[in-house]
């Protein structure tokens, strides 16, 4: 199994965004996935539709540092409206949903020794591991206990960056400080995952190469710490559409927004390198896909 944090000290860069949509691809390619909603402000618990409401959720997997089938809910996807065309019946996306009023879950943190280990160790445990592939968590843009936590959690840190400077550096001061903060961590065993800095929402991509040589310039002060991927995710109504239906994107874009999710998900996972979902076929004919929408 591994884990991935969608992290950034800065909010409304894409962070749920990217969250849903790995999953959802992720789930489509057979890959068995869970999301974790660990931000009070509860975006992606609201992404896409649910089927069956836990009874609890990430409240009760922080405070009892464990992860029961009571905290997990199912998400409702649509299937693929061509006939012998159905998602991959492998694939599996649920999530923990965040039902952290502001500020409560942190003040429980706070005082606690083992703060910054509640998330690892409740998705370290082996039933967890022997269920899901890969875990994906999305993180509030505030600094506090419960993103350190978020953070400590992974195997991988995913991090979305506006494409210009001045975005680059904020992101960068960020960065700094939130790996800074958390390198004590390492007194318990704990270490700091690499981070894999992501450019988002790029306006024009004849200008990418040039962005991405600045924003990895940026990065020099952090030793190695942080690289930036080669996949750029470009500017697209098809993101916010596709939020605004509950449906994911590749789905909705099979042909753009598609192929790019793929090249996130093969550099973010070799081995899933020339992978296709099946919802890409699928859905590809808008026509079909409006039909089976209002059926």
């Amino acid at each position: 199994m591994i884990v991935f944090t969608v992290v950034s000290t800065k909010g409304g860069v894409g962070k749920t965004t990217t969250t849903a949509n790995l999953g959802a691809l992720l789930a489509d390619l057979g890959m068995r996935v869970l999301l974790v909603d660990a931000d009070v402000q509860p975006s992606l618990s609201r992404y896409f539709p649910i089927a069956e409401r836990a009874a609890f959720g990430l409240t009760e997997l922080v405070k009892s540092g464990s992860l029961v089938p009571e905290c997990i809910s199912t998400l409702a996807l649509p299937r693929a409206p061509r006939r012998n065309s159905e998602l991959n019946p492998d694939g599996v996306l649920d999530i923990v949903l965040s039902d952290a009023p502001e500020g409560q879950l942190q003040d429980w943190l706070s005082p606690r020794i083992d703060r910054a280990v509640r998330i690892r160790t409740a998705l370290g445990a082996p039933h967890v591991r022997e269920t899901y592939d890969v875990v994906l968590i999305d993180t509030q843009g505030a600094v506090g206990h419960l993103q350190d936590a978020a953070v400590l959690a992974a195997d991988t840190l995913i991090s979305p960056v506006s494409p210009d400077i001045l975005s680059a550096r904020e992101f960068t001061t960020g960065t700094l400080e939130l790996l800074e903060r958390l390198e004590p961590s390492s007194v318990f065993g704990l270490t700091v995952p690499p981070m894999r800095a992501m450019i988002y929402k790029l306006e024009n991509t004849a200008d990418s190469r040039a962005i991405s040589d600045a924003i990895r310039e940026q990065f020099v002060p952090m030793r190695g710490r942080v690289s930036v991927l080669r996949t750029i995710v470009p500017h697209a109504v098809a993101y916010k559409r596709s939020a605004t239906e509950q449906i994911p994107v590749h789905w909705l874009d099979p042909q753009r927004a598609g192929r790019t999710m793929h090249q996130l998900v093969w550099e973010l996972i070799p081995s899933l390198e020339g992978s296709w979902a099946l919802a890409c076929e699928a859905f590809a004919a808008s026509d079909e896909f409006e039909e089976a929408r209002h059926e």
